[in-house]
């Protein structure tokens, strides 16, 4: 299986969030037929949020929530308590009012002060339970991301360290403009997954996307371009208004 793109574009930020509910429903069914069970890189943000709490209210009684397992592709160096803890919103949103065993939930360690430790932690986390021998990458049925205005993807922002790692899976990246760390899969993790999707909505996104999708700005400047699965689907699913920018929508 090659490397494949689709950009879809949905009138509403409602069509959005009901599209990406299908495709993680389509790619959940077609792991656990096919695998066994389904691997899920979650991403933060607000647009997440909105698909999640609809998956939790329609397909409550229809996924095979036993044998799907929940990553974080990035999370804020705060505690699971703490209201920017990405753990936080999708759990609140989605995990507690759905019938996933809590073992099935592998959230990272973010309280711990020391972001490199924490990242180090969720590599290893990644590593057991993918069962990965040295140097091989973990292969998610599905990773989520979201854009950022500036171009960022998961946590990686324009001209910071992480964008250059290629052999640790998760990093803690120093994002200078928050003054902080954030902890964040690696690119070469977003490249390996079977299915990768950006769900993007609202004109304030419009001039990244069209950076990444359709200008020759290098991915140092817009990281989201750094990420097109080798082996994988590219799924871009944008709403109207986030595709206003872009030449032919």
């Amino acid at each position: 299986m090659s490397s494949t793109l689709e950009i879809r574009t949905l009138t509403t930020p409602q069509e959005l969030f009901e599209a990406g509910a299908e495709l993680v429903a389509h790619a959940a069914k077609e792991a656990v037929d096919e695998r066994g069970r389904f691997a899920l890189a979650l991403s933060g943000g607000s647009t997440p949020r909105s698909l999640y709490n609809l998956l939790a209210t329609n397909a409550r009684n229809s996924l095979p929530w036993d044998k799907m397992f929940f990553f974080f592709g990035d999370e804020r160096h705060v505690p699971p308590t703490d209201k920017d803890s990405n753990f936080k919103m999708a759990n609140e949103a989605m995990l507690s009012k759905v019938p996933v065993p809590q073992e099935n939930i592998f959230r990272v360690p973010a309280e711990n002060p020391d972001a490199a430790a924490a990242a180090e932690a969720y590599d290893q986390t990644l590593r057991k339970f993918f069962a990965l021998d040295p140097g091989q990458l973990p292969l998610f049925d599905l990773i989520l991301l979201g854009l950022g205005p500036d171009g960022h993807t998961a946590s990686l922002f324009p001209g910071t360290a992480a964008l250059q790692e290629k052999s640790k899976l998760v990093v803690a990246n120093w994002v200078e403009k928050f003054n902080t760390y954030r902890i964040t899969f690696t690119i070469p993790v977003l490249n390996t997954g079977r299915r990768v999707a950006f769900l993007v909505s609202g004109t304030d996104k419009a001039p990244a996307l069209q950076a990444v999708l359709q200008s020759d700005a290098p991915g140092e400047q817009y990281p989201a371009k750094l990420v097109h699965p080798a082996n994988g689907k590219l799924i871009w699913l944008v709403d109207r208004a986030a595709a206003s920018g872009l030449t032919g929508a």
